[in-house]
């Protein structure tokens, strides 16, 4: 449809949409996509309008205004122009929601993956919500002779380690 032609919104479904906003990748993760990261949560197509709910990975993320232009950029090419994108701070967005095909791309592309699931929090300690192994395994030689170098890395969702076996710094994505 990337015709410059205003599409009948009823003409599309759920599923085209999600495979257009695969092109929307992470700003930060460039090697995937939103659709990957499990921010799209709800996808809504009516007669005369498609409404996107989206969560970002982190509730202070200075990514969301980008991803919220890159999503409606990538609609109105394709002619889907009546569009409300909202976003869904609650529930929280959880490392849950990345498949782990996901997973193995953010290894692929040197960043260590979130190894643990954050699903059986029953409430009771506040103050570990987030829970960081003792030892994060390295993307590039799978060694979990690493350290932690400091909680935040290039973005507050990743925090940096270092790897003694093969001397690599690298971002581990936080659980939560």
């Amino acid at each position: 449809m990337r015709n410059g032609n205003t599409m009948n919104v009823a003409a599309i479904t759920k599923d085209e949409i999600l495979e257009i906003l695969q092109e929307v990748k992470d700003p930060e993760i460039p090697a995937v996509s939103v659709i990957e990261m499990g921010m799209v949560r709800e996808v809504i197509v009516s007669d005369n309008q498609v409404k996107i709910v989206i969560t970002p990975t982190y509730s202070g993320c200075p990514a969301m205004g980008w991803i919220h232009n890159e999503i409606k950029k990538v609609l109105e090419l394709e002619g889907i122009s009546n569009l409300i994108i909202e976003t869904r701070l609650s529930p929280a967005w959880t490392t849950d929601w990345m498949s782990e095909e996901t997973k193995l791309k953010l290894k692929e592309s040197g960043i260590a993956p979130p190894q643990n699931k954050t699903n059986d929090f029953d409430g009771s300690d506040l103050f570990n919500i987030i829970k960081v192994p003792a030892a994060i395994i390295c993307p590039f030689c799978d060694s979990d002779d690493t350290k932690m170098i400091s909680e935040f890395g290039s973005t507050a969702c990743k925090s940096l380690h270092y790897c003694n076996s093969c001397l690599q710094g690298f971002d581990h994505f936080k659980c939560h």
